[in-house]
């Protein structure tokens, strides 16, 4: 148990030995060092990182599974519907009734019943994933209050126990609302990726912050690159309808897709384990190292020039200006979502109805990116080692190529079909020129962002002297504007794509996104100083 308080002895904390896995007993002598202190920050940032990797692979499993997760809970309460209304009809008459009146002014082509058929899964898919992103939006702020006040440790285990219970529900759904609420309760438990970020920032400076933050985008990469893969790869172990098992005396039915459901659960298991008995409380990790240094009377290593500089900037800022930059920075992070999850959503839309492309062809197509992007996060952002110029010229130059590649994707239905045999057809490029402009966007934008915004949380005037740090809240706040943006980015684009046509979604995008360049150019990208 953590206290409520922070004393300046530290003495209202439970020792480290109490709050880190692995223990040894007490002895009469001064007690050796916690585990939070003989770690390194690299060590720590290690841990965080393959934690993380799991996390998200657990996430990104079911994501090409919800078309046919949903598919088969529709066959399954067909044979009930003339009884009963359920939570899945009443949601699919939504979603037709949506898509009927859109394209009630549409100008598009109308869609044969198999389209139509397809086009509401992936409608209610997106919904899906609304909900998810919306559950996350209203958390975040709470949990990254929380961890501030408690740590980030006990916070994290708390939010992995959420995910475990969303995992088992998955496991035994056997209708669509079970279903449903494993995404509500996996929405409101899902802390991992902030409460990681804010351990990476308690653990580094502000020099070596920018690359060890690659790492989450490295994390984000991988697992986007590897999960739906596995997940479909898993997808193919479907058990049978109706299978049941016997746990504790009662007969509970599995979900068709039980064996992902399962690899999601063990390895949602394992990250847990991991962090309960790898990872140290980290909130208070900077002050304990300091203190440690006093009592070995060593002197801590001298600061360079970019630490001191960046300090020294900080402590020059009153937290009201503070207050409004991370406002600002809240704000740019919903805009840029907004407009590029929107994309990102319709992008398999497009390149089905303009090429036929199929489940393989777009699979293809998203590997790539996921995997130009870890290649990026891996090399060539956690080499920008400058944390002045480094984490804003990525902001800038992330959102001025996401504006291109809108552009791009506005132009592509013009210029021509997709060729079978040449790799070099005009459409072919420019698709696949989009495409590397988006992995570039996803391995810089958020990240730099992220390390911008706990640049913003660092030795603040009003934190210094009451012994606080708002870290985790100020990042909390920071993800849920992006969560909000990720939610309804999605569903707007679709309902523009479907009414004018992709042409007009992504240049409507591309304008937004050139707004949000701007903003950040000639606003923020300018106030922004860390050294």
């Amino acid at each position: 148990m953590v206290s409520t308080t922070r004393s300046n002895d530290h003495q209202a904390r439970p020792p480290a030995s109490l709050a880190s896995a692995g223990a040894t007993s007490p002895s009469p002598s001064p007690s050796p060092s916690p585990p939070s202190k003989r770690l390194s920050s690299k060590r720590i940032v290690r841990i965080v990182f393959f934690a993380l990797v799991c996390d998200l692979l657990a996430f990104t499993m079911p994501l090409p599974l919800f078309p046919r997760l949903i598919d088969n809970f529709v066959l399954e309460e067909s044979k009930f519907a003339a009884f009963s209304p359920t939570l899945l009809s009443r949601t699919l008459h939504f979603v037709r009734t949506l898509r009927a009146k859109l394209f009630s002014y549409s100008s598009l082509a109308p869609l044969t019943p198999q389209s139509t058929a397809r086009w509401d899964l992936t409608l209610l898919g997106g919904l899906l994933s609304s909900l998810f992103s919306l559950c996350q939006f209203v958390i975040s702020p709470h949990l990254g209050a929380l961890s501030d006040r408690y740590g980030r440790r006990p916070v994290l285990l708390a939010s992995m126990l959420g995910n475990l219970i969303s995992a088992l529900l998955w496991l035994f759904a056997n209708h669509f609302g079970l279903y449903a609420l494993s995404r509500l309760v996996g929405g409101l438990s899902e802390g991992n990726v902030q409460l990681s970020i804010a351990a990476i920032t308690d653990v580094t400076s502000p020099e070596e912050r920018s690359r060890s933050l690659a790492l989450v985008g490295v994390a984000f990469s991988l697992a986007f690159t590897l999960g739906p893969s596995l997940g479909a790869y898993f997808a193919s172990r479907v058990v049978g309808r109706g299978q049941r098992i016997t746990v504790a005396g009662h007969q509970l039915v599995l979900n068709s897709y039980a064996v992902p459901a399962l690899v999601t659960f063990v390895l949602l298991s394992i990250e847990t384990l991991y962090l309960a008995l790898r990872l140290p409380e980290t909130r208070w990790w900077k002050e304990d190292q300091a203190e440690e240094d006093k009592a070995s009377a060593t002197s801590a290593p001298k600061k360079n020039g970019a630490d001191e500089k960046a300090a020294a900037a900080a402590l020059k800022r009153t937290p009201a200006e503070r207050q409004a930059r991370l406002k600002e920075l809240q704000w740019l992070h919903f805009g840029f979502l907004f407009f590029f999850s929107g994309a990102e959503f319709t992008l398999t839309f497009l390149t089905y109805t303009l090429f036929d492309y199929t489940n393989a062809q777009n699979g293809r197509l998203l590997g790539y990116i996921g995997m130009l992007a870890s290649l990026l996060q891996g090399g060539y952002v956690r080499r920008m080692k400058s944390s002045t110029s480094g984490p804003p010229r990525l902001v800038r130059t992330g959102i001025w190529t996401c504006f291109i590649s809108l552009v791009l994707l506005a132009i592509l239905p013009h210029v021509g079909p997709m060729s079978p045999t040449s790799r070099f057809s005009n459409a072919n490029i420019f698709l696949y020129s989009a495409a590397t402009g988006f992995a570039y966007v996803s391995s810089t934008v958020v990240t730099s962002l992220t390390a911008i915004v706990s640049f913003e949380t660092d030795s603040d005037v009003e934190n210094v002297k009451n012994g606080k740090k708002s870290h985790g809240e100020a990042l909390g706040k920071f993800r849920s504007s992006g969560q909000l943006g990720r939610a309804l980015g999605p569903l707007i684009s679709t309902m523009v794509y479907f009414v004018w046509g992709p042409t007009w979604a992504y240049a409507l995008g591309s304008i937004g996104m050139a707004v949000v360049a701007s903003k950040w150019s000639r606003g923020m990208g300018k106030k922004i100083k860390v050294e």
